[in-house]
């Protein structure tokens, strides 16, 4: 397999030698570690390299005084800290080391924002840049449109983590996501939330990935669970926490026949979600092609304009005579509006309420046949 370049390893590089913690965060195997050195070796300079699930890299920060951490140090202008949410109160001893030495920058990775963001120590407010690490993008992978179309099926059904493109047979592919669902993905969750037990959370991720695309209502995902509605509202912010969930809320702007607080959540990767169902047939074989697609696409969406550092947010659009619009994205004041549809209908429509509010939005589709420019 040849090597996958990410796209946040040059938008990181210009960012060194700021005297800023940067941040990078992502689920666990989506990459960062491979990013990380990738990095290093470009780097004009001495640097340290740490584990931060190494007991005695733990116990080094611990003390957290000037003076020992010059001695992690070593005078070098670069630090780097992988898996850095495992270090307890991280925070005010990342904001220690960069107050202190002025020609320092740190990296540090996580596959949480749970520690990382400052929530169990002193923000790092001012002074972080923070990068999310998706798996691959479409546009990291250096096909052509037509090679990407070739491949397409098992993207929809495998999703995009790294590892998954070393594999030639499906029966490995999915063998691969069942060991990393069941292994990695939730061990930040119980590690940071105190739950002792994973079963209500894989249960609610089930639910989820069968609902998903559709409207949630925490009160069912309650009663299903035997869990409080709170409960269930706390579970899906930890796992949004951890990278393997996203949130699509409605968009509003208080008009009297609009949705306005309601959300559908859809999974980073679809290989994760088929995973937690354990359904990796193709998508000629199957009903929920529609689920799939969408999620794929509004999630290489959010990649595509995250990399590129976009303050774009994401939004579903629904009225109360259930008209409704898969995707609305909001910039700088701007509205755009897509139909995510598998296949192209003959005509679309643009809601005659939506029309009305929101007269200077045009509404497109995005199809199997012209997704290309909507993700690369």
């Amino acid at each position: 397999m040849q090597e996958i370049n990410r796209v946040l390893q040059s938008r990181i590089s210009e960012r060194l030698g700021s005297n800023k913690v940067i941040l990078i965060y992502g689920t666990r195997r989506v990459g960062k570690t491979f990013l990380l050195n990738a990095l290093l070796k470009k780097f004009q300079g001495q640097y340290v390299l740490l584990n931060g699930e190494d007991s005695t890299v733990q116990e080094q920060f611990r003390k957290r005084t000037e003076i020992g951490l010059r001695s992690i140090l070593g005078g070098v202008k670069l630090l780097a800290i992988d898996e850095a949410q495992v270090i307890p109160e991280i925070g005010k001893a990342l904001k220690l080391m960069i107050d202190t030495n002025p020609e320092l920058s740190i990296i540090a990775t996580g596959s949480s924002s749970l520690d990382l963001a400052g929530l169990s120590g002193e923000p790092l407010t001012g002074r972080q840049i923070p990068f999310q690490l998706f798996p691959i993008a479409q546009e990291e992978l250096g096909q052509t449109p037509l090679q990407a179309l070739q491949h397409l099926d098992e993207r929809l059904v495998f999703g995009s983590y790294p590892e998954i493109f070393r594999f030639n047979r499906n029966q490995d592919k999915a063998e691969y996501l069942q060991t990393l669902v069941d292994s990695y993905l939730l061990k930040d969750v119980l590690a940071y939330s105190g739950i002792r037990h994973s079963d209500k959370i894989f249960s609610l991720l089930r639910l989820i990935a069968f609902q998903m695309g559709s409207e949630v209502s925490y009160q069912e995902l309650s009663n299903k669970l035997g869990i409080s509605k709170i409960t269930v509202e706390h579970y899906l912010d930890l796992l949004s926490k951890v990278f393997v969930l996203f949130k699509l809320p409605a968009y509003s702007t208080n008009q009297r026949n609009e949705i306005g607080k309601a959300a559908k959540w859809y999974f980073y990767d679809n290989g994760v979600r088929n995973a937690v169902i354990n359904d990796f047939r193709m998508p000629d074989m199957r009903n929920d092609v529609g689920q799939l697609w969408e999620a794929y696409i509004i999630s290489e969406r959010i990649k595509k304009l995250r990399n590129i550092r976009s303050l774009a947010r994401f939004y579903f659009w629904r009225n109360y005579q259930q008209q409704e619009i898969d995707l609305i994205e909001e910039e700088n004041g701007t509205l755009r509006a897509f139909e995510i549809k598998y296949t192209a209908p003959k005509r679309i429509k643009t809601p005659n309420s939506f029309k009305a509010t929101y007269p200077e939005t045009s509404l497109e589709c995005i199809s199997r046949d012209d997704y290309w420019r909507f993700i690369v």
